[in-house]
């Protein structure tokens, strides 16, 4: 269930950043499938290769105090979208870095909001450890 809720959250997160930020549009005809293609494409890239990225340059991030972490979500969501394209068709379409770096925080803000305002009953209860 919390994986669900995790796509569909980064569906409404990257549909908010596709209607705010120009150069990032979806140019699919069925644009909800575009955007669940690209949430499910963003997750697994999440998951697998941001933290190898991380990893990689911590030095800068140290360097920066945590700002090169946007560049970081810039060039996943970059990356997301141009497997989306070309692997799997969806029409979700990330036009350059700057569009790239904006939309990386709209979907970093949008999906926190999401989350903190649509947690589970299981996830606001105190553990008893």
């Amino acid at each position: 269930m919390r994986l669900l809720m995790r796509w569909v959250i980064n569906a409404a997160a990257l549909f908010v950043a596709a209607l705010i930020v120009p150069g990032i549009t979806i140019t699919d005809q069925d644009g909800w499938v575009a955007v669940f293609v690209m949430a499910a494409v963003f997750g697994l890239v999440n998951a697998f290769i941001r933290p190898i990225l991380t990893l990689l340059s911590c030095p800068l991030v140290l360097l920066t105090l945590g700002l090169f972490t946007l560049v970081i979500n810039a060039f996943c969501l970059s990356l997301s979208s141009w497997i989306a394209q070309n692997w799997f068709g969806a029409g979700f379409v990330v036009s350059g870095f700057f569009p790239a770096l904006i939309g990386g925080i709209v979907v970093s803000i949008v999906s926190f909001l999401l989350s903190t305002f649509l947690a589970d009953e299981d996830e606001r209860k105190p553990r008893r450890d």
